[in-house]
């Protein structure tokens, strides 16, 4: 994955903020309704709570009215789709992530969008690294005791993921591949789901994003066992990486951020992007983020764009050699 999803709030995304009032200007006449955020997930996981976070400060320090629409379905596309057949007038936008802008084009044998061609990125809000957790009763204190488990007993754990295409479901046939184990992948409709069987039993491990696990890991709900980013986490900094504990290479890392229909007028473009920039360069956002698996990112929508083009071009490559399919 690029290192930019490891590193930290990048400063130069501060001034783009400070220019927010310069789009503004720019778009003064706009919003002139609510504004919905689809997310394309259920209430309650990682991609749910950053796009809670966004709106609630648009709401508060530019007065405008953004409503979240959690849509989920079909690896994020029945949320992604509507967003890309909405009017391109900026009232409908919706919290793209990795999975239904980069991972599902190679994985699916047909979507109901083109996420280069439908959709316009506006600005990368955050990446989230995947975190492999247990319930607080498991016998794996390690990845290792893991690995171990799964090639004494092949077939017979589970693992948990929020979705099929998510990153955290080829975080799961990376490491069966790295660690060459078996394991079986459970697939869920969103984070709330599969955390909710991890904690009672259902299921063996989960890869979930950082921000959907940490809620239960500050509660010693759960235990981690690893993070897939390239280095630590700030906010779990004891937990170490799947490449530390003998799996060199190793990262999945997802990302966030806004995107509207094609043909999103520019000035519409300007404003969402410098009032996002603004709000993440607060330092209570930059502080709650952290503390919750995420690293801000902010940008350009020029930059965001970059990111998309390049992260689809390399999953879909990974998907392809490894022949992943999803009918």
């Amino acid at each position: 994955m690029r290192a930019a999803a490891s590193a930290p709030f990048i400063p130069a995304a501060i001034p783009l903020a400070l220019a927010s009032a310069g789009a503004h200007a720019q778009g003064a006449d706009w919003p002139k309704s609510p504004i919905k955020l689809v997310v394309p997930f259920p209430p309650g996981g990682g991609t749910d709570t950053v796009s809670r976070l966004v709106a609630e400060k648009l709401t508060v320090l530019d007065k405008w009215q953004v409503i979240v629409d959690n849509r989920p379905g079909a690896a994020g596309n029945i949320g992604l789709d509507q967003a890309s057949k909405a009017r391109p007038d900026g009232y409908i936008l919706a919290m793209a992530q990795t999975s239904n802008m980069a991972i599902n084009p190679a994985l699916y044998a047909s979507m109901p969008f083109d996420p280069l061609k439908d959709l316009t990125p506006i600005v990368e809000v955050c990446a989230q690294p995947v975190v492999l957790v247990v319930r607080n009763e498991s016998p794996f204190k390690s990845l290792t005791d893991l690995v171990q488990a799964a090639k004494r007993d092949p077939g017979k754990y589970t693992v948990a993921q929020a979705g099929l295409g998510t990153v955290g479901h080829l975080a799961g046939e990376m490491l069966v591949r790295a660690a060459g184990i078996q394991m079986m992948q459970v697939p869920y409709k969103g984070a709330g789901p599969a955390m909710t069987d991890l904690m009672g039993g259902q299921v063996d491990t989960y890869f979930g994003s950082a921000a959907s696990v940490m809620p239960q890991l500050h509660a010693r709900k759960i235990r981690a066992l690893a993070v897939t980013s390239s280095r630590r986490l700030q906010g779990l900094p004891e937990v170490p990486t799947v490449a530390e504990q003998g799996y060199a290479g190793f990262e999945a890392t997802t990302w966030l951020g806004l995107v509207g229909p094609a043909g999103l007028p520019e000035n519409v473009v300007a404003v969402v992007n410098g009032a996002v920039n603004a709000v993440l360069a607060r330092k209570d956002v930059q502080d709650r983020l952290l503390a919750e698996g995420n690293e801000p990112v902010g940008g350009t929508a020029q930059d965001f764009a970059q990111v998309v083009r390049a992260e689809h071009a390399k999953w879909g490559k990974l998907i392809r050699d490894a022949g992943i399919k999803v009918e």
